[in-house]
């Protein structure tokens, strides 16, 4: 008579232990999905910009390099800004660029304002002594506001439409960033520091500037695609800016 009473407990045993089970693998799939989230906001990068070279030429007496190169940056929604070209006496081009990292906490978050790295292209160059080519990229403005100057964030790169009051500060005391490490870990920044990522550019290459969320900018090449090869490309007939 007591088989019901048995089986009844069995029942109830095996049902908890079951639950336990679910629960704790709940618990552990959901920590998984969570890890795989940080790891991949921290792997994670973003184009911005691409470079391609129009047009090169040699001096067969110095064997000197005359390029021009097309610019075409990306905003901070992936959509392509109007293409800058550029021409310089030598291929060994650098981009002068502001980068902004921001603690690692916000990058694992995804923060929508601190998740990335953030970045301010200046401008394009060639160092070469005495003879160095420098050409602006974005030039930045300043205004006086409340008796002090505030950085115009450029309309690239700006996050929110217009910029919002976070965006305004990162630019205007970009400086302050950098050097005071009391002013970073208010806002939490990581650091801020000017980078200048250079690479070789020659023609029949695709050249990606990418910024890592939880890094700087780098530049990786790639062959032009099939479609494009042999095809004959030139830049505007304006004239180029320097």
């Amino acid at each position: 008579m007591f088989d019901p009473l048995r089986r009844a407990v069995r029942n109830a045993f095996i049902l908890t232990v079951l639950v336990f089970v679910f629960i704790a693998g709940f618990k552990f799939f959901s920590e998984y999905l969570t890890f795989r989230r940080i790891l991949q906001n921290l792997k994670a990068e973003s184009r911005i910009a691409e470079v391609l070279v129009v047009e090169s030429s040699v001096d067969e007496f110095d064997r000197t390099y005359t390029t021009t190169i097309k610019f075409l940056e990306y905003d901070v929604q992936g959509k392509p800004l109007k293409p800058k070209y550029f021409t310089f006496n030598g291929n060994l081009i650098q981009f002068q660029t502001l980068v902004v990292r921001f603690d690692d906490r916000y990058v694992e978050q995804g923060h929508r304002m601190k998740g990335k790295s953030i970045h301010l292209f200046l401008k394009a160059f060639v160092l070469d002594g005495d003879k160095t080519q420098e050409c602006v990229i974005t030039p930045v403005r300043t205004i006086s506001k409340d008796g002090r100057s505030e950085t115009v964030v450029p309309e690239g790169y700006r996050v929110g439409d217009p910029p919002n009051y976070f965006e305004r500060e990162i630019w205007s005391r970009f400086w302050e960033y950098a050097l005071k490490p009391e002013s970073r870990k208010r806002v939490g920044i990581k650091n801020a520091q000017i980078e200048a990522p250079g690479s070789v550019f020659v023609p029949g290459t695709i050249y990606t500037l990418i910024i890592e969320h939880d890094g700087g900018v780098r530049i990786d090449a790639r062959p032009i695609p099939e479609i494009l090869k042999n095809e004959k490309i030139h830049a505007p007939t304006s004239p180029a800016v320097r």
